[in-house]
């Protein structure tokens, strides 16, 4: 006979897409000021960029950044107006009511696991109140740690600054290689969908959410 599953303690929620609305096109139209690329064609540029990685595990700083695209796409964008625009991507409204927290932190370790630049971070931090929920020792960025999904250290990155165990937390992330990867580790994963969803799976996991 199996052993039961440990309770739940500890939940660890991805940012982009599950959190906050994502639209990278948004701040492609804004870097494609005087250059001859179209939005598309710059964002498949820095996704196949040999320094993106980089920029995403923090090895490269937000001005070196700005500067390493302005000299291989072109274009003429002060710090300050390449900022403003690759904030764009990211959606002023919340997908989540903070009502979710604020049950879930009543019984639960709660914390962030997100692959994500120094730019983003600042913006985010700044723009969004449900950080409040969130210490800063909760929030794992892999610009931070060195490490993004799916790589195994920044899960145990997460789980040590949560003081957690992998059998009793749950990951919840919109990409599916992500939730498995999590899994692979010993943690519960839940790919997300939609709030409802997520309300219910994660009450099917034991979390007691008002209705």
């Amino acid at each position: 006979m199996a052993a039961p599953h440990p309770p739940l303690r500890t939940i660890i929620f991805d940012i982009g897409r599950v959190l906050v609305r994502v639209d990278v096109s948004r701040a492609m139209q804004g870097l494609a000021q005087g250059i001859s690329l179209s939005p598309q064609e710059i964002w498949t540029a820095i996704e196949k960029d040999p320094r993106f990685q980089d920029w995403q595990e923090g090895r490269i700083s937000a001005r070196d950044w700005h500067l390493h695209l302005a000299k291989r796409l072109g274009g003429s964008l002060s710090f300050e107006q390449f900022t403003e625009a690759w904030n764009r991507a990211l959606d002023p409204q919340p997908i989540q009511n903070n009502s979710l927290f604020e049950s879930l932190r009543k019984n639960f370790r709660i914390g962030l696991l997100s692959n994500t630049d120094p730019i983003h971070v600042a913006h985010l931090e700044a723009t969004f109140d449900f950080f409040r929920f969130f210490p800063k020792s909760t929030r794992t960025y892999s610009c931070v740690v060195g490490a993004s999904k799916p790589s195994p250290l920044i899960f145990r990155d997460a789980l040590k600054s949560l003081r957690a165990k992998a059998e009793s937390s749950v990951f919840i992330d919109d990409i599916e290689a992500y939730v498995n990867a999590a899994r692979s580790l010993g943690l519960h994963g839940i790919h997300y969908q939609s709030p409802a969803q997520l309300r219910a799976e994660l009450k099917g996991l034991g979390a007691n959410l008002p209705a």
